[in-house]
Parts: structure tokens; C-alpha cells; sequence
């Protein structure tokens, strides 16, 4: 909590007199395609804000600034405005009413949390078009987020290796034309106090090199018992306008996040009920995992003429987590008594990726053509060492129903894992828009991708191994205008993922792969005020890691699996004061090949059904104006814990959650939020055999927002 205040009083640091004898730089704003310093009122890039909750361009779907009505495939983008109403201070607050998206393994608190797309479990993000999921990255700040897009269905043509559900890519804040700076506070009633600073402008007087400065220092209490975080970060980017051709734009992110492993509660077969979801089956003194990681990112474009552009950069990542935990080994045949582990990690990544593209517009044939070419190479390092105490039942034993905490602390006595492994990815992919007529569009393309992975482990007894293959992944969609605001459309996609670990013959095993079907209608509505869109698909995996016949300590890649659903999204506005968001999912996930576990199981994590909305009225005249109301209300089906043949259930629930804001003036916002008003008691997501993670109980939050 010290450095939490020490954060915050940096950040008053930044008082009106830091400014008082700057006069603003008023400079026509520079505009380079998607990636301008600023945009106008009436016009949005792919790059740039939102106005409100519409948003009508995209860049993830494709790479190239592109209509989201004219792009076949299902694409929900959750601006800075819906991040600013809610009061979200994470990604996975956004990422609620999205539309179809569920949590999954939030990693004890630690990192990127797992989310649920389309019947899959994925952690494929990305930031600015540049992976940012590999070893265990935190996750990005909501202080940092311009719009944040959910692309639904295999994005691996583009990205690469992923999985067939889904797609995450943060867009960030970038620098603005004009200067502009903005000190934020929020705490809630759970213990929670948060300290931001937006500062950007000119740092020149022609405006051609500009900056942008986040600053996040949070901390406090949760509603877990004696859960206390820390979390600390700073993102700098400084944007240069080289030439009236050239730009360059320098990204970074340092974050810090001290957090107690904190698996939640316990669900076992035998357990004789579940336990108050504020209950700590750790040490107070256990101690925190640190998770620090530090990205840089290096973009550039180049306008090469009229009709062509060459872009692309090189990202750097870099973390460690590092410290001491406790997990849970068995329970006793009481149904209360939990055996437990000490142990002590330290996970060390280094990721570097770069990118070349190359975008033309050009007519050929009487056709209108976008096309994208692009290389890229990425190698990833990661190594870890786990070390942990007796895994014997009835050692280091806690009640779960009335934790007695402080006992000593167990030796550690083994080391179940000590490995290192690097991954090596090569790629060249192709992609062509082409407007067959004003109505008619088709977008095809392919990525062919080679990897290279090796693992080395120094326990005795295990395995090391190699993998390396080669995946070409199609796609194809076509999109066509039956009116001016209705299209529909079908699109066609292959995906891969490299599998891990070491087969009953030593080697590696063939990667996941994934096909997608998908058909879809998207609606401009209301004048264009508001994007209605729906689709149906069917998505199947194979080469799933199942149980090896001959040795069940092995696994062999030849399981499968598959979704098929139904998915309807909207966004915008239904009067110029009532804006809306969310979704309503149908999805039918189960396992239709597997050595050991039933034909039909469903997966885990996947709800039947699921339901998210976001209301929110601002008056925009009278004695009410600037005042802002607004409700949320989520819906998700019951799920199972584990894909088993006797998975756990974790039941359904729904959750209300209000929001309110006040906009004094043009430099003061005040907001206060009442989450989970009906303090209803569920989980929110699974982990491994028998861990389930609480949702937040009934939590008032508070806050203001000064802008000079």
C-alpha cells in the first residue's frame, strides 16, 4: 500500500502548474492512412477512437483499414468510451459485454486471463497487430486502451498459430495533436485504491513529433481474504512524423504485478460443500508471485505512392514470475481437510517478433483490389524451475470451511519441473479484397507457416523433445449488399497450434487443426446509428491430446472435437442518448473423438447459453445534462469444470451491475458504480480438475476524473 500512495502522489505531480506556461501548439492534424496522429469528428480510422459505442472501421480482421459491414467475419470492437462507463480498470471488465465472450483461468490472478469464444478456450491477444500472450504477461491496463476488437472464428491466416474460437487485439491510446492531460482516481468498497495519469500533446512546434503518456499505480485489499495486490505500470509512446511519407511510432509497457497465487475454491468429488467465496486456502505470509514484464514496440509506415504502403515493425517482450505459493494437492476423506504444497517458481520469456507488410490498391480486370502481403519471423525463449513440498496427503493440511492459518512453513523436497524451450516461427502470408461489383466483394487469402520447437528438461525421468512442421491456412469470405445497410455473408477458415510435451516415443506430436464455417448478416440500423449483426458456424479440431492407449501416462494427438452455434452482437446508439452494447451466444461444444473420455462430453468453461447488455441514457440538455444512468445485466448457462467424464458443475447465474457518471464541466468527471447489485454468490471460471474461481460480490465503486 506504500508504494500504491508513493504512485498516486507521483501523479499529482502532475498538477495544473506543470502546465501553466505552455501554450497549446494549434497545427492542421497529419494524416497517414490508419495510423494519424489524430482523426476528425466525422470521420474514424481503424487505428483511432471511437465516437461512443459504433464503430464502423477495423484493422484486425484484415490488417488494412476496412469497413466492418464490408469484412466477412464476425467482429465486435468494445471502444474507450464503454471502458470509460463501466469504470473498468482491466481488460476482462470490457470484455464482458462483448458478446460471447466467457473467463476461463484468470491463472490464480497472475496474468492474461483465458477467455471463451465460440466453444474454445483462447488466450490469443494481441497488441497493435503484435502477439502479446506468450509465457504469462499481465494483463493490459484499461488506462491504456483505445478500443479493444474480438474477432470471432480462426484469425490464423493473419496471426498465425492460434486457437479456431477467437481473436483478442488491443489497439492503444496513441498521441494526440493537441495537448491534453487527464488525472484519474477510482476505489471501491472491496479495498481497492487506483491512481492513473493521460497526458499527450506536441513535443514540437510543427507538431510532427508527439507523445502520449500513461501511468497506472493501483492497490489494496479484494474481497478474498488477505488477498492483497499491488500493480504498477507506465506506457510511454512517442509517435514521429519523419517526412510527409514516413512515420515512426515507439511503443512501451512496463508493468508490475504483485499478487498472492490465489486459486480460488476448491471443488473435489468428495468436498462436502463449497466453501464461502471469500475464503483463502493460502498463508498470509506465503508471500506474493511478481510478475514483471516489459514490451517494446517499434512501428513504422511508409507511403511508398498513391497506391502503395509498406509498414510493419518489431516488438520486444520480456518477463519473469518469480515467487512463492501454495496449491492444493488432495482432500482428506472428511470432505474439509485440504492437503496442500509450498512451492517457490521462477518462469523467465523473451519474445521477439517482426513484421513487413506490404498494402496496394489497384483495379485490374475491371475489378477494384486491397492486397496484403506480409513476412514474418518470431522466437520465443521461456524457461522455469518449480520446486514444491510434499505432495502427500495429509501434509500441510488446512479446513476449508475454518482455515486456521500460520502454520510452518514445509521444505521444499522436489523439483517436478525444471525445462526450457524455444520456439521458432517463420511465415509468408497473402491476402486480396477484391470488389467484384459495388455490391459484391470477395476477401481470399493464405498464410504458409513453418515452426520449429524444442524442449529440454533437466528433471530425471522426463523427456525432452522436438517438433517442427509446415501449415498452410486458407481463407476465403464473401460479403454482399442486399440494400445499402444489409449485407450477408460467408466465410470459410483453417487454423493450426503446435502441441507440447513429449509422445510414448520421445518425439513431438502434430500440431492442433482447426476448420471454420461460418454465415452471417450484418445490419446498419437506425440511420446507421447502431450495427446489428448474427451468424451461425461450426468449428472442428483435431489432433486434440488424448490419453495414449497403450501407456496412459502418455498422450497421443488424436483427439477431437467440436462447436457449432449461433451468435447475435450489437453496438451503437438507439437514440442519440441511449447507447447500447452486447450479445447473446448459443454454443454446442463437445467431444466427438477421444481414448478416454465420452463421445458428447461437453467442454469446459462453455456455457449452452449466455447473455450480455449495456444500457446506458445521458441527458443532453436541461438541468440534467452530462448526467449519465446506466445498467448492465449478464446471463450464463450452467458449465462444466473439466472436459471428464465426471466434471464438476458450476451452476448458472445472472448478475445486474449500475453504472453513473457526471460530467461537472468540461474538465471534471465524477463516476460511482454498484457492481453485482443483487450480490449474487457464482463462478466465474474453471482451472485444471478441481479449481473454480468466485465472482466479485456486491462492490460499490467510486471515482473522478480531472482533465486540464
Amino acid at each position: 500500500m506504500r508504494r500504491t500512495l508513493v504512485s498516486i502522489c507521483v501523479l499529482q505531480a502532475f498538477s495544473p502548474l506543470s502546465w501553466a506556461d505552455a501554450e497549446p501548439v494549434e497545427k492542421a492534424p497529419l494524416e497517414l492512412q490508419a495510423t494519424s496522429i489524430t482523426g476528425t469528428a466525422d470521420y474514424e480510422t481503424a487505428q483511432g477512437p471511437v465516437h461512443g459505442y459504433h464503430a464502423t472501421r477495423s484493422a484486425s480482421a484484415t490488417r488494412t483499414d476496412t469497413s466492418i459491414h464490408e469484412t466477412p467475419q464476425s467482429i465486435s470492437v468494445v471502444s474507450q468510451a464503454v471502458v470509460e462507463d463501466l469504470g473498468a480498470t482491466r481488460l476482462q471488465d470490457a470484455l464482458d459485454y462483448a458478446g460471447g465472450v466467457g473467463r476461463a483461468n484468470n491463472f490464480g490472478g497472475q496474468g492474461l486471463t483465458t477467455f471463451t469464444v465460440r466453444g474454445f478456450t483462447t488466450g490469443e491477444f494481441y497488441r497493435n497487430g503484435f502477439p502479446i500472450n506468450r509465457g504469462y504477461p499481465n494483463m493490459p491496463d484499461a488506462n491504456t486502451i483505445e478500443r479493444l476488437e474480438v474477432l470471432r472464428g480462426p484469425a490464423t491466416m493473419l496471426y498465425g498459430r492460434g486457437d479456431p474460437g477467437g481473436t483478442f487485439n488491443v489497439v492503444s491510446k496513441q498521441p494526440l495533436a493537441q495537448r491534453s492531460v487527464t488525472l484519474g482516481s477510482q476505489l471501491d468498497d472491496q479495498g481497492m485504491r487506483r491512481g492513473t495519469l493521460d497526458a499527450s500533446g506536441p513535443l514540437d512546434e510543427e507538431g510532427r513529433l508527439a507523445y502520449r503518456l500513461n501511468v497506472v499505480g493501483e492497490g489494496g485489499e479484494t474481497f478474498r481474504d488477505h488477498v492483497q495486490t499491488e500493480r504498477y505500470g507506465v506506457t510511454p509512446v512517442v509517435s514521429w512524423q519523419a517526412t510527409d511519407d514516413t512515420k515512426v511510432i515507439f511503443e512501451g509497457d512496463f508493468m508490475r504485478n504483485n499478487h498472492p497465487l490465489d486459486r480460488g475454491l476448491t471443488r473435489y468429488p468428495n468436498q462436502l460443500g463449497k466453501a464461502s467465496r471469500d475464503t483463502f486456502w493460502g498463508e498470509k505470509d506465503a508471500g506474493k508471485l511478481h510478475n514483471d514484464n516489459n514490451m517494446a514496440q517499434l512501428r513504422f509506415e511508409h507511403v511508398l505512392n498513391d497506391n502503395w504502403t509498406l509498414g510493419g515493425g518489431f516488438q520486444w517482450l520480456e518477463g519473469t514470475l518469480q515467487g512463492n505459493a501454495i496449491e492444493a494437492n488432495s482432500l482428506a476423506a472428511d470432505g474439509r481437510t485440504l492437503s496442500r504444497n509450498f512451492n517457490y517458481r521462477k518462469l523467465e520469456w523473451t519474445d521477439k517478433d517482426t513484421q513487413l507488410n506490404l498494402t496496394g490498391h489497384f483495379a485490374t480486370g475491371g475489378f477494384d483490389h486491397t492486397l496484403l502481403t506480409g513476412v514474418e519471423f518470431e522466437d520465443y525463449d521461456y524457461t522455469s524451475i518449480i520446486q514444491r513440498s510434499s505432495g502427500a496427503a495429509g501434509t500441510y493440511p488446512i479446513d476449508l470451511f475454518n482455515p486456521v492459518y500460520g502454520q510452518p512453513r514445509p521444505t521444499l523436497t522436489r523439483t517436478p519441473t525444471h525445462d526450457k524451450e524455444n520456439l521458432k516461427t517463420y511465415a509468408a502470408f497473402v491476402q486480396d479484397q477484391v470488389a467484384l461489383t459495388e455490391r459484391l466483394k470477395v476477401l481470399a487469402g493464405a498464410r504458409f507457416e513453418r515452426f520449429e520447437h524444442d524442449y529440454e528438461t533437466y528433471v530425471a525421468g522426463g523427456k525432452s523433445w522436438q517438433a517442427s512442421d509446415n501449415a498452410l491456412t486458407p481463407r476465403v469470405g464473401v460479403i454482399y449488399d442486399l440494400t445499402d445497410t444489409v449485407a450477408v455473408y460467408a466465410d470459410a477458415a483453417r487454423s493450426f497450434k503446435p502441441n507440447t510435451g513429449a509422445s510414448r516415443q520421445g518425439g513431438g506430436f502434430q500440431p492442433e487443426k482447426g476448420k471454420s464455417y461460418e454465415v452471417g448478416v450484418k445490419w446498419e440500423a437506425l440511420d446507421r446509428a447502431l450495427s446489428v449483426d448474427a451468424a451461425i458456424y461450426q468449428i472442428d479440431k483435431s489432433n486434440v491430446l488424448t490419453t495414449d492407449p497403450v501407456d496412459s501416462a502418455f498422450s497421443v494427438a488424436a483427439g477431437q472435437v467440436r462447436s457449432r452455434g449461433f451468435d447475435l452482437n450489437i453496438a451503437g446508439n438507439i437514440t442519440p442518448q441511449w447507447r447500447v452494447i452486447g450479445g447473446y451466444a448459443f454454443v454446442d461444444a463437445e467431444v466427438t473423438k477421444d481414448n478416454s473420455i465420452r463421445v458428447g462430453s461437453r467442454l469446459a468453461n462453455i456455457p449452452r447459453n449466455s447473455f450480455s447488455l449495456l444500457n446506458v441514457y445521458e441527458f443532453q440538455d436541461g438541468a440534467l445534462k452530462g448526467l449519465g444512468l446506466g445498467a448492465g445485466s449478464k446471463y450464463v448457462a450452467e458449465r462444466v469444470g473439466q472436459t471428464s467424464n465426471t466434471p464438476f458443475s458450476m451452476g448458472a447465474y445472472s448478475v445486474v451491475d449500475l453504472l453513473s457518471y457526471y460530467k461537472v464541466n468540461e474538465h471534471v468527471r465524477l463516476n460511482l458504480e454498484v457492481k453485482n447489485l443483487f450480490n449474487r454468490d457464482y463462478e466465474e471460471g474453471a482451472f485444471g480438475n478441481v479449481y473454480a474461481y468466485p465472482g466479485e460480490p456486491r462492490t460499490v465503486q467510486a471515482g473522478i476524473a480531472y482533465t486540464l
